[in-house]
């Protein structure tokens, strides 16, 4: 029989996984999507259960996984999408990776976002980061959680990946300096283009906040700061996420370059 009272305890469960708080104590998340969830399982991730709906088109084929069929209304209510394709996985959390596992690492080229804030962002980051191979993710100083529902479904599921780390902005700094990247922060009052960075084999691009701007210890730390260059008549800056992604396929351009030479 289809579940039908909002009181069902898979029912509560899922709303509880809504929010952040739920979903560190319960060490479960929400997936609302086939393609996100078909990436996450292609990661290494495992399904808990599965609710499902068949009158909004779900058609489940996950042999030996729990699946509860919702009755549409129920299942409408209980959805993060406005538009439900009839599947809500409930996924087991993989623990944040911190320094220690960055340290076993030989990563080249590096992307790390300090204090950002809007999960549509750091999701576009992520995606926009694994389009170009980067090869590490790092989250500095962020409140949010890698299971946030804006971050699975702008990042396309990229977030599943395992090289994303969580670290605070003292260990990011030490670690690079440490490690011996050579630091670009992108900063508007950078005094020189992107274009105009040699992107050396151990580099990390440092991005900050749309508010706040990158925080001025990277500033200080950086071995080179860069701007994009502005011509427009009124924008004077670009959303985080594209300025991120010109940055990175400046990265990638210099590196593909350099290989053609060798």
């Amino acid at each position: 029989m289809p579940i039908t009272s909002a009181q069902n305890s898979k029912i509560k469960l899922v709303k509880r996984l809504r929010g952040k708080r739920g979903r560190q104590r319960e060490a479960r998340f929400v997936i609302d999507y086939e393609r996100d969830l078909q990436r996450a399982l292609r990661l290494g991730y495992d399904i808990d259960f599965i609710l499902y709906c068949p009158d909004l088109g779900a058609q489940p084929d996950y042999a030996g996984i729990e699946a509860h069929q919702v009755e549409p209304a129920l299942f409408t209510r209980v959805s993060y999408r406005e538009n439900p394709t009839g599947i809500i996985a409930v996924m087991r959390s993989k623990p944040a990776k911190r320094l220690a596992q960055l340290g076993e690492t030989d990563h080249h080229h590096v992307v790390a976002l300090a204090g950002l804030a809007v999960p549509g962002n750091i999701g576009a980051l992520m995606r926009s980061a694994d389009a170009a191979g980067i090869d590490a993710l790092i989250l500095v100083d962020t409140a949010l959680d890698l299971y946030n529902p804006n971050v699975i479904r702008s990042s396309t599921g990229a977030c599943f990946l395992d090289n994303i780390y969580q670290l605070s902005g003292d260990e990011a700094l030490a670690f690079f300096t440490s490690a011996r990247f050579q630091i670009i922060a992108s900063d508007i009052g950078g005094e020189r283009t992107l274009y105009e960075v040699d992107f050396q084999p151990k580099s990390v691009i440092a991005l900050g906040s749309e508010d706040q701007g990158l925080p001025k210890a990277w500033i200080d730390r950086a071995d080179q700061v860069a701007r994009i260059p502005m011509q427009g008549a009124v924008s004077d800056s670009l959303n985080v996420s594209v300025s991120g992604a010109l940055f990175v396929y400046e990265m990638v351009r210099q590196k593909l370059a350099a290989s053609q030479k060798g």
